[in-house]
């Protein structure tokens, strides 16, 4: 189910969340507390921010745009199906985000490599600027934008995500079972 979701389509088909990702990533770039702050974080926190914004993101898309599957039925079947449905859709999503996780950070260090001064970013942290801290400068500020793309995705339409998110046949699918929950 997840495979035929396509759950790497969801970056693209989020264009808003996207827009708010990127511009929210650029900005934090350039912004010197982000520096003293990517610069004072040690590697467990980075990894607490990367889960954190990546869960939020999740959760925010799921959500938002309902896209959990409650039954009305209560037989054990519907469960289990409710339970699998459910678990494609947060793994479809999940995959999805963590896509754009990545490419977030690329971008970033693109980015970053471009428009950074060493001489500039040391004076203000106190610290050179090497591979490292352009790696966890890209790392953090990839966290902030992912939370900043979650924002934005609320700009989306709960269609729009729902596209993203599924494919033609689920979404048939899901729309049957919807229409059968209502009868």
């Amino acid at each position: 189910m997840v495979r035929a979701n396509r759950p790497w389509r969801l970056v693209p088909g989020l264009s808003k969340a996207l827009a708010a990702a990127l511009a929210t990533g650029a900005v934090a770039t350039v912004n010197s507390t982000i520096w003293n702050l990517a610069e004072s974080l040690s590697t467990p926190r980075l990894v607490i921010a990367t889960v954190g914004s990546v869960a939020l993101m999740i959760g925010w898309l799921i959500v938002d745009a309902q896209l959990w599957h409650r039954s009305a039925e209560v037989s054990r079947e519907a469960r289990q199906r409710a339970r699998l449905y459910n678990a494609s859709t947060v793994m479809t999503v999940g995959i999805g985000v963590l896509v754009c996780y990545v490419g977030l950070i690329v971008i970033n260090l693109v980015w970053a490599l471009f428009i950074l001064n060493d001489q500039v970013f040391a004076s203000t942290t106190r610290t050179p600027l090497n591979a490292a801290e352009y790696w966890t400068l890209s790392w953090f500020v990839a966290s902030v934008a992912t939370v900043g793309g979650a924002l934005g995705s609320g700009l989306e339409s709960d269609e729009a995500i729902r596209a993203a998110a599924y494919s033609k046949r689920e979404q048939e699918r899901r729309h049957m079972l919807q229409d059968d929950d209502g009868d």
